[in-house]
């Protein structure tokens, strides 16, 4: 018999004061029609989380109106217990390639430093000490040899490295990821997973919205699927399961069996 998944929390419970983003009870609306239906969510403190579900699912909307970055319609969210605004200095976003203006006359060193910012004074400017951590930051995500390339120039994978370098240069406790595969060389997705997993051995958290399903078991220790709600969360050894999955993409997808016989998810149909 499959396990039932864990249930969402109680969407009337208090937010949870040890997990890095606790939300509860969200619904964001476009013009009268919901994205996202009263959500509720922990996220596990030092957890890899991927955030999967079919196209429109609200995974992206989720981070965002965290975030402040859009508008709720309802709901709380938390960081730690504490409003976003309180603790901003500890979260990193890497938002989708597709949302940044890659004309804009910024080097690879210079988008690395924005990230910075908030450490750098009144004047914004940046010194040897903020230029020092945003090209090891760079180097970590073999980007140094291309600090001084203008982001335009850069292929969607190295884009992509130079975003995840700003997020390091952060020193983010929890650092959220809007789809960082997408788009880029098996290589590119390769290094971005041995950062991820660099920082999870830190004890940071990570989260990050994901689509490939074959690769979730092998990426992330838990999981949250979305369904324009929230169906299950938890452990990805106990929500991924064909029957939560099924829950979650509505028959739009293909399963043949693990080893184990708990089934594989395949491609979408």
């Amino acid at each position: 018999m499959l396990k039932r998944a864990p249930v969402p929390p109680d969407p009337t419970a208090a937010v949870d004061a040890a997990s890095p983003l606790s939300i509860r009870d969200m619904t964001v609306a476009y013009q009268d029609l919901a994205a996202i239906r009263s959500a509720s969510v922990d996220i596990q403190p030092g957890s890899l989380t991927a955030i999967v579900g079919p196209n429109g699912a609200g995974k992206s909307t989720l981070l965002k109106a965290a975030l402040d970055l859009i508008p709720r319609t309802s709901g709380r969210v938390a960081f730690w217990g504490r409003p976003f605004g309180a603790v901003r200095r500890r979260v990193a976003y890497v938002p989708q390639r597709a949302a940044v203006d890659w004309d804009f006359p910024a080097t690879a060193l210079d988008v690395v430093l924005m990230g910075l910012y908030a450490d750098m004074g009144f004047m914004r400017l940046p010194g040897r000490r903020h230029k020092e951590k945003a090209r090891a930051a760079l180097a970590r995500v073999g980007m140094a040899g291309l600090a001084d390339r203008q982001i335009g120039r850069l292929s969607g994978g190295q884009q992509q490295r130079v975003f995840l370098a700003r997020a390091l240069a952060q020193d983010a406790d929890l650092t959220l990821l809007d789809e960082p595969f997408a788009g880029v060389d098996a290589a590119t997705e390769a290094a971005i997973v041995e950062v991820l997993r660099s920082l999870n051995q830190e004890g940071r958290t990570i989260v990050a919205v994901h689509h490939d399903l074959a690769s979730v078991t092998e990426i992330f220790d838990h999981v949250v699927l979305m369904a324009g709600r929230i169906v299950a969360a938890g452990r990805t050894a106990e929500v991924f399961t064909p029957d939560v999955l099924e829950t979650t993409y509505g028959g739009r997808l293909s399963l043949e069996a693990f080893p184990d016989g708990r089934g594989r998810p395949e491609r979408l149909r």
